[in-house]
C-alpha cells in the first residue's frame, strides 16, 4: 500500500505563506541545510522527500515530473496549504515547473535552481551513478562528478544521503524514476523536456539559477526559459548548487520571499 508523502515542516502556524521546497533527482529533503540556514530563522518551510526518495520511499506519485507535481500538489490540499513560495532543484526543478501551471493564483514565487525539462540534453551516466551509489565512498565521487571542479560535498550530508540510500528498495526506485524521465533521442539518451509554451502565461515572480559550469544540464538551456523569468548564471559552480552556490541560492530566495 502507498504511504504518504513526507515533508518536514517548520513554522507552519505563521501567516506567512510557506517556501515549498523540492530536492533533485537522488537526493532528499535534508540536502537544503545550507540554504535553509541561511534564510530568515522563522521562515514557514515545508521540506519534501520527493516521492520514491528518501523516507517518501513507497509514497504516491512515483514517477516522472509530472506525476510527482500532481501528488505534491495533492498533498499540499491535504495540509490545507493555500497560498505558497516554491523552489526546486534539477528533478525537482522540473515537478515545481509543472506544480507552477496548475497551481494558479495560489503561487507566489517560483525559483528554479538548473532546472530539468528545459531542453534534450543531460548527462544520464553521471546521474545513472548517483542513483545506484550506496556507499560514502561511492556516493561522494558521484557527488563530485556534478559539481564544478575544487568542491567537495559536506560529509555528514553524504552520510545522511547514504542512510536513506540502505533502505531496502531504494536504489531500484530511483532506477525506476530515472528510467521515467529518459528518452531515446538521434541513438543516445536524452531527458523528456517541459511544455516551456504552456508557461508563456505565467504570471508568477519567476527567478532561474543555473552554474556555468553545469556537468549535468548545459547552462544554455536556460535561453529557453519563458519571457519575464529572470535568469541568473553563476560562474564557477556546477550542478548542486545547494552546496555549491547557498549564499546565492538563499539570497535569491529572500528576494522571493520578500516581493512575492
Amino acid at each position: 500500500m502507498a504511504m504518504t508523502l513526507f515533508a518536514e515542516e517548520r513554522h507552519l502556524s505563521s501567516a506567512k505563506p510557506p517556501l515549498v521546497l523540492l530536492h533533485g533527482f537522488g537526493g532528499i529533503g535534508a540536502l537544503w541545510r545550507p540554504v535553509t540556514d541561511r534564510l530568515f530563522a522563522e521562515q514557514p518551510l515545508l521540506i519534501y522527500d520527493l516521492p520514491g526518495h528518501g523516507r517518501s520511499l513507497e509514497s504516491e506519485g512515483i514517477g516522472h515530473a509530472g506525476v510527482m507535481a500532481k501528488a505534491i500538489l495533492a498533498d499540499l490540499e491535504k495540509r490545507d496549504i493555500g497560498r505558497f513560495h516554491l523552489c526546486g532543484h534539477s528533478l525537482g526543478g522540473a515537478v515545481a515547473s509543472l506544480i507552477a501551471v496548475r497551481a494558479g493564483t495560489r503561487l507566489s514565487s517560483l525559483t528554479l535552481l538548473s532546472p530539468g525539462g528545459f531542453g534534450p540534453e543531460i548527462n544520464a551516466v553521471a546521474l545513472r551513478r548517483y542513483g545506484l551509489a550506496e556507499t560514502v565512498a561511492e556516493l561522494r565521487g558521484a557527488i563530485v562528478g556534478m559539481m564544478a571542479p575544487g568542491f567537495e560535498p559536506c560529509k555528514s550530508d553524504v552520510g545522511r544521503l547514504a542512510d536513506a540510500r540502505h533502505r531496502p528498495g531504494a536504489t531500484d526506485r530511483l532506477m525506476q524514476i530515472l528510467a521515467s524521465f529518459l528518452v531515446e533521442r538521434d541513438g543516445g539518451v536524452g531527458q523528456g523536456t517541459l511544455p516551456l509554451a504552456a508557461f508563456t502565461d505565467l504570471d508568477v515572480p519567476t527567478r532561474i539559477v543555473w552554474g556555468l559550469e553545469d556537468p549535468i544540464l548545459p547552462v544554455r538551456q536556460a535561453k529557453h526559459a519563458w519571457d519575464g523569468a529572470k535568469t541568473i548564471r553563476i560562474a564557477g559552480v556546477g550542478h548542486m548548487l545547494i552546496e555549491e552556490a547557498p549564499d546565492v541560492v538563499a539570497a535569491v530566495l529572500g528576494k522571493a520571499l520578500s516581493s512575492g
